[in-house]
């Protein structure tokens, strides 16, 4: 089990938010070799996202910052 520090919390939310947008202008791409892979990671990382998002609000009132404001419009 990894404890993540709760001000560390909406960071690494935010990342991954940040990453899965990286990635779907990635899939975009007509440049990008090995669709396939990206397709892979993408699923996982959307995957991740969605697990973070669950476990920070369940953790919600501790870290003090409400998620509907880290990530409007999720």
């Amino acid at each position: 089990m990894i404890t993540i520090p709760n001000p560390y919390a909406a960071l690494l939310v935010t990342a991954v938010r940040d990453a899965v947008l990286y990635q779907e202008g990635l899939l975009r791409s007509e440049t990008i070799r090995d669709r396939s892979d990206h397709e892979e990671h993408y699923v996982y990382l959307t995957q991740f996202f969605e697990f973070l998002k669950k476990e920070y609000k369940q953790n919600e009132e501790e870290i003090g910052f409400p998620l509907e404001k880290l990530l409007p419009g999720e």
